[in-house]
């Protein structure tokens, strides 16, 4: 059983603020996640509804040649974004529903603040949310229907906190996925398969997304008290909080291509 995730609503739980948001550039967003975990003391959910436009996101450590296809990202001027927390990456755009977790390291009873840990609690509670709308599985670091993937997660955990984050795919726009490069490094329960064939939409389970939220809320009320929360009130003037979640320029995404072609060449030559 989890640790936090079972027990019974009442008096002493740890407050944590919520945060919901509608179509909030995920740049904007990524930004107020790391100021939350690096500047405050506090346990946070955030929900967004959609982002636009279609943006690429990755992980700290990714490598755009191998993960994205960065000829028609240029042409079609697909914004990249390199995020401050691990993970894979992801395009995300009006249909995708972003939620995350930032939490102090005592915040849940029990619970070891490394990421298989993090991983399994947040799955338990996720299979709250999704009892009687699908075949719900933790799957790797993967949340799916069946052995189709709707929710990719990421993670950053410091001295005394920690993040969890996720995009889940309420819909998607299947040629947006033309963008990006079946990794190199992909969950064993692929297979090999294609986007179209690993990949399934919320929506094609639950009835709205409003249903999803509401379930996010309740399942976290088991364990804490939620508390509403106006962005207003979040959004800070914190000038000296310089994140590192960085968009990459034009100018980054050429230099890479030009990087490949120069180890062409060379090979080439060899």
């Amino acid at each position: 059983m989890a640790a936090g995730v079972a027990g019974a609503r009442g008096s002493g739980r740890p407050l944590m603020r919520l945060v919901t948001m509608a179509g909030a550039p995920i740049l904007q967003q990524l930004h107020l996640e790391e100021r939350l975990l690096r500047r405050t003391g506090d346990n946070w959910c955030i929900i967004n509804d959609g982002t636009a436009p279609a943006t690429i996101v990755m992980g700290v450590s990714g490598r755009v040649s191998e993960l994205v296809e960065t000829e028609p990202v240029l042409r079609d001027q697909v914004p990249v974004i390199r995020r401050f927390s691990g993970g894979g990456t992801v395009i995300v755009d009006q249909g995708t529903v972003f939620v995350t977790f930032i939490c102090s390291k005592t915040a849940i009873a029990g619970l070891q603040p490394f990421p298989r840990d993090i991983m399994s609690w947040t799955g338990q509670l996720y299979g709250k949310v999704f009892n009687g709308f699908g075949e719900f599985h933790l799957r790797e670091n993967d949340y799916a229907f069946s052995h189709r993937k709707f929710g990719g997660n990421a993670q950053s955990i410091t001295r005394d906190r920690w993040v969890h984050h996720t995009s889940f795919l309420w819909d998607y726009d299947m040629k947006n996925m033309d963008y990006l490069k079946i990794p190199n490094r992909a969950p064993d329960y692929r297979l090999a398969r294609n986007h179209t064939d690993f990949l399934c939409r919320m929506k094609e389970y639950m009835p709205s997304r409003s249903v999803f939220t509401e379930g996010i809320i309740s399942a976290l009320r088991d364990h804490f008290t939620v508390q509403p929360t106006e962005l207003e009130t979040v959004i800070s003037d914190d000038t000296g909080f310089k994140p590192s979640t960085k968009l990459l320029s034009p100018q980054d995404l050429e230099d890479i291509i030009s990087t490949k072609e120069s180890h062409k060449v060379q090979e080439v030559q060899a």
